[in-house]
């Protein structure tokens, strides 16, 4: 290709802005509204009727929603649904149906007591969490021989049955003994749920019997309380296991129960077979059969649901049977807990039953003499366990035996029950129960009467913290009258401050906290967190009681939101300071900054604040390090960059900056804080340039200056070169903005000197990705400024052009890369727009190239020797390209951008830059690379375009452009 004389086309961009323009014109929309729904008509042709008739046969409409085109094809059915129900069997079909009524029938049974009783399931884990011990523990385990296997079809006569049945038992209990010592309370779990997969692995293999041996033996267990503090532990353990026993009894026999159609959900006894009610029959009989007291009391509790295959009505009887039996039981709390499964059974059966409820209820306040006895007595001074720590042992069972009866009672019970526990010596066990198990609603309106009551209570036996920690839980979910708050309140915490026990102080004054949160104000809150302060400083006893004091700051975060009241409490820092265990401190700090932001609406510039949150931030600064991950200083970063967003000091420039410069210092190793305190200044300085307009020019210079200063000593430091990159460009624009011409020169300068440092790959999303898109749209960005920013008059023309397009030179691109040609095509309309005597736009009294040169000759000569380079450096790029046909496709991409460019910005009146263009086009049409519609696009648009009288001369020019078929 011959040399090319480059001349740009001048342009008139007011005169293209009003032709692009479109017509405006009235339109008459109807009816019609985005959000009204369609009508939708289906018509169909009449059967039969002519070529081209427009009749139809019918014709429906209708306001409803088009349906899913995609659901209308598969007529709203899953293809991989309707192959495996194409190859379903019946009883494939049977079994599917008869899980899904199962699970159906046990989600309605769950709903029958209602969602506002609490399950046991809610329990479970709190239970387990609180009962532990470090002492060993044992199983001791009765295995019987393999000889017991389930009854024949064909054994049917009944002295066999029962003989059959006697000797399994036998064999069970007469078996081998087999005992596990040593145990620690997690090897105990395991072992108790490796009985409980036995026990379904059993029932699953159809060996019924051994299924119900290992019930039994569980159930044995709850007998032993050799390790007394963990017995409410294993109670939850064991009545696992006799809950899945229960659920697979049962389920086996409603799947017998009917021979032709699925048991209905309000089934009768009439409505089971005989074959179900003779399997029933049996389960029971085999039960009845084992010897011991309490094995069987639990296993036949296990499924007492079954009684409603035999007589529904039936249960009514047998409640009152089982809860007599629980009398023979010695050891009061293992008949407390008997007690409390046969409730939380009842209640799964028939919570409508109440009696029976009360009179577990009344049998177990009769035990409570036992406790004072010799026996109890004597079995806590073997285990070393006090009465107070032993009188905790029952509060699982007593809660859940009074849960079960204050459900949805009439509030003449509950006072009767009360009433029963005032004239009920040592009766401070109760009346804990009672607080956690009636309604907060209840309680909180008697709290005075509560309180009362626990002042009548001996001291010896439980613990007067414990029942104010239970009263202050009730009054955390309800309140008392108003009138009696702040009695309750000094009456409570009479008795809290003076535990000695750092421990158990916390757990109470956690309790309390809430309920001074909850109705009082900063001051009674700050008396409450300087007691907190006076008990948990000496020894160092905060370090035990993390998780309680964690608890005290997200009650009072709950309750303050107005942080200026919140940081102006006295005791509030130094609160803070008990969380010495750096990652404590850190999620504490990150708690208050959390509601902070999310409750701190308005800007703010409360130096109580302020200093407050900054030592905040600071703590949570300090605690990175370079074992700290990303994702945590990702978190940490976007906390302290909410606290700087809500930072305002109005029209207080200077002390803005000087927080910033503050912030700076503090903040320095969160490299995304940074990047914000960078953008927040260049807001700064924008903001001060139009609020201070016209007015104290020089100051405002001054400070503009000052944070451009700050920026420019700020970005070096951060380690991200394309965050150092884009804020050099983004501060340069700043700086431009505010006339600052020197700053703005150094800003961009810069950023062409730190070009070489990109590398060729970075890191994102913790994917190595190749950074050439990147810094091709950086160097997009960039060039669009330059058009804007007047030349240095002791640097030359084009220096700053100059400079970026040396320096896109010398980069080491990648491997069979087109990026540097892509930069050098992309300069070609900077250049051209340099060229024009009016720029596209400009920046308000700053006086760009257009001004400094008017269009001098020179500075045109220098422009249209540039472009002349470029294209020469692209132009030899293009023939390298051709020389092989894997590169052909971008050979082609290249040269139609360039022919684009051409067409857009060069003065085709030049002969030789007209023939080029022509050249171009069919450079790029030449392999058939070329996409036809992007083609015929440009040919519409270049015939469009010669309709103009400047444009006349580019008729010509579409004549040669043809557009050729791919090969």
């Amino acid at each position: 290709m011959a040399a090319v004389q480059w001349r740009s086309r001048g342009r008139n961009y007011d005169a293209e802005l009003q032709r692009c323009r479109s017509e405006a014109f009235l339109v008459d929309f109807g009816d019609y509204h985005p959000l009204k729904p369609l009508i939708v008509t289906d018509t169909k042709s009449r059967r039969g009727a002519r070529k081209g008739s427009t009749s139809s046969s019918s014709s429906s409409s209708s306001s409803a929603a088009p349906s899913d085109p995609l659901s209308s094809m598969m007529d709203g059915t899953d293809p991989l649904s309707m192959f495996a129900a194409a190859n379903e069997t019946p009883a494939m079909a049977h079994s599917t149906t008869t899980g899904d009524l199962l699970r159906k029938r046990r989600e309605k049974e769950e709903e029958d007591v209602g969602a506002d009783f609490v399950p046991w399931s809610s329990k479970r884990g709190e239970i387990l969490a609180r009962f532990t011990t470090t002492e060993k523990l044992s199983i001791n385990l009765f295995m019987g021989s393999d000889r017991g296997k389930a009854l024949s079809p064909g054994s049917s006569a009944v002295s066999d049955k029962v003989r059959t049945r006697l000797e399994e038992l036998d064999d069970l209990e007469e078996g081998s003994q087999k005992e596990l010592l040593n145990l620690s309370q997690q090897d105990y779990a395991n072992r108790i749920e490796e009985l409980n997969q036995s026990l379904k692995e059993a029932w699953a293999s159809d060996q019924k019997v051994k299924a119900l041996k290992i019930v039994i033996q569980c159930s044995k267990l709850l007998s032993d309380t050799s390790v007394i503090q963990f017995y409410p532990s294993k109670f939850v353990l064991i009545t696992d296991i006799l809950d899945t026993f229960g659920r697979l009894v049962y389920d086996r026999i409603w799947t017998m129960c009917s021979d032709s159609q699925i048991l209905p959900e309000n089934f009768t006894s009439e409505d089971v077979n005989d074959t179900a009610k003779e399997t029933c029959l049996n389960w029971f009989y085999k039960i009845a059969s084992i010897r011991e007291l309490l094995p069987r009391l639990y296993v036949e509790v296990a499924i007492l649901k079954c009684n409603r295959f035999l007589n529904k009505s039936s249960i009514q009887e047998i409640l009152p049977r089982l809860t007599a039996m629980i009398r023979g039981i010695g050891d009061p709390l293992v008949a407390a807990y008997a007690r409390a499964y046969l409730c939380r059974v009842g209640m799964e059966v028939a919570p409508h039953l109440k009696d029976s409820l009360n009179r577990n209820f009344f049998d177990l306040l009769g035990t409570f003499r036992q406790i004072s006895g010799e026996s109890v007595q004597n079995q806590l001074v073997v285990q070393r366990v006090e009465t107070p720590e032993y009188l905790t042992l029952y509060s699982p069972a007593i809660n859940w035996i009074l849960q079960c009866i204050a459900y949805r009672a009439p509030e003449p019970l509950l006072t009767e029950m009360i009433e029963r526990c005032k004239t009920l010596g040592n009766n401070a066990l109760l009346l804990n129960s009672v607080m956690r198990a009636f309604r907060p609603e209840f309680v909180a309106a008697r709290a005075t009467d509560f309180i009362a009551m626990i002042k009548d209570c001996d001291e010896s036996g439980f613990p007067k913290h414990l029942l104010f920690g239970s009263l202050g839980c009730s009054l955390s979910s309800a309140d008392p009258p108003e009138s009696e708050r702040l009695t309750i309140l000094n009456e409570a915490w009479k008795v809290i401050t003076k535990v000695r026990s750092p421990q158990d102080y916390i757990n109470g004054a956690e309790i309390w906290v809430e309920f001074t949160c909850r109705h009082f104000s900063k001051r009674e809150v700050n008396t409450v967190l300087a007691d907190i302060i006076k008990h948990m400083t000496p020894d160092r006893a905060f370090e035990d009681a993390y998780p309680q004091l964690q608890s005290v700051i997200r009650k009072i975060l709950t309750y303050f939101h107005d942080f200026s009241i919140l940081f102006s409490m006295e005791r509030f820092l130094p609160f803070l300071d008990m969380f010495q265990k750096d990652s404590v401190r850190v999620e504490v700090c990150k708690s208050i900054l959390e509601v902070f932001i999310k409750h701190q609406v308005e800007l703010t510039r409360d130096p109580v604040i302020l200093n407050a949150m900054l030592h905040i931030c600071k703590t949570m600064h300090d605690s990175v390090n370079a074992l700290t991950l990303e994702d945590e200083k990702r978190s940490l970063s976007l906390l302290i960059i909410g606290f700087i967003r809500v930072v305002s000091f109005g029209r207080d420039f200077e002390q803005q900056l000087s927080f910033c410069v503050e912030a700076r210092a503090t903040f320095c190793n969160l490299e995304p804080v940074m990047v914000q305190l960078i953008h927040t200044v260049n807001q700064l300085a924008m903001e001060t340039r139009r609020v201070m307009r016209g007015n104290h020019s020089r100051k405002t210079a001054a400070f503009v200056r000052a944070c451009a200063a700050y920026s420019f000593i700020t970005i070096p430091s951060l380690s991200s070169i394309f965050s150092r990159l884009s804020l050099y460009l983004l501060s340069g624009q700043v700086a431009l903005a505010n006339q600052c011409l020197s700053q703005a020169d150094a800003f961009l300068k810069a950023a062409v000197s730190i070009l070489p440092e990109v590398p060729r790959l970075i890191s994102v999303e913790g994917k190595l990705r190749s950074s050439e898109s990147f810094l091709l749209d950086f160097i997009n960005s960039f060039m669009a400024t330059l058009l804007v920013v007047p030349d240095h008059p002791e640097h030359g023309v084009l220096y700053l052009v100059r400079g970026l397009l040396n320096m896109v030179q010398d980069y080491t691109w990648e491997d069979n890369s087109d990026a540097k040609v892509r930069v050098y095509i992309g300069a070609l309309p900077l250049l051209a727009a340099m060229s024009q005597e009016t720029f596209l736009y400009s920046v308000p009294k700053v006086d760009s190239n257009e001004t400094l040169y008017g269009g001098d000759p020179k500075f045109l000569s220098e422009i249209n020797k540039l472009c002349e380079t470029l294209i020469g450096q692209i132009l030899d790029h293009l023939k390298i390209l051709g020389r092989e046909e894997q590169t052909t496709r971008r050979q082609s991409t290249l040269a139609f951008s360039l022919f684009n460019v051409l067409l857009a910005h060069g003065d085709l009146r030049n002969n030789k830059l007209n023939q080029l263009s022509v050249n171009l086009w069919n450079l790029s049409h030449k392999h058939g690379h070329c996409e036809t519609r992007f083609s015929v696009r440009t040919l519409e648009h270049i015939k469009h375009q010669a309709q103009q009288l400047d444009m006349a001369h580019l008729s010509d020019t579409v004549q040669r452009l043809a557009l050729q078929s791919r090969t």
